[in-house]
């Protein structure tokens, strides 16, 4: 059975919180098909959701230790009816390969178009607000 930090255990119970059951155990209790179902979804999810029906306390404690020794998970949370399972799998974390940056030089690179600007400002209209104050010309105000 995995055994976990009370920090991991606390960061697994922050992630589960929004999951939902996966794995239903129903009345024929722990079989080996629902543990088969477990560890598929465990190799898949890692975290998972088991919701337990029909059982009592001690019961499903049981079933949680069996289930943890049998497939090598770890407890993360029993309440209730809910059981909480961790188990690392080690495909879904596969680091990816560092990227090796690109250098740009002036030679590869095709010359780009230069960028239009204004050299001079625009000429002023007139009636028209936003006219330039520095125009010649009195501005003439509109008239209502």
């Amino acid at each position: 059975m995995l055994t976990l930090t009370p920090d991991e255990r606390r960061a697994l119970r922050a992630q589960a919180h929004p999951l939902k059951p996966v794995v239903m155990i129903a009345q024929n209790g722990l079989t080996a098909a629902v543990l088969k179902e477990i560890e598929l979804a465990l190799k898949s999810h890692e975290l998972i959701k088991v919701r337990v029906f029909d059982a009592d306390r001690e019961q499903r404690d049981a079933w949680l230790a069996e289930t943890c020794e049998t497939l090598g998970a770890a407890p993360v949370q029993r309440i209730g009816n809910i059981l909480v399972l961790y188990r690392p799998n080690p495909e879904l974390h596969v680091p990816a390969e560092p990227v090796k940056p690109v250098r740009k030089s002036a030679a590869k690179t095709p010359a780009a178009k230069p960028v239009p600007t204004r050299s001079a400002p625009a000429k002023p209209v007139a009636n028209r607000r936003g006219v330039a104050r520095n125009s010649t010309k009195p501005r003439a105000r509109p008239t209502r």
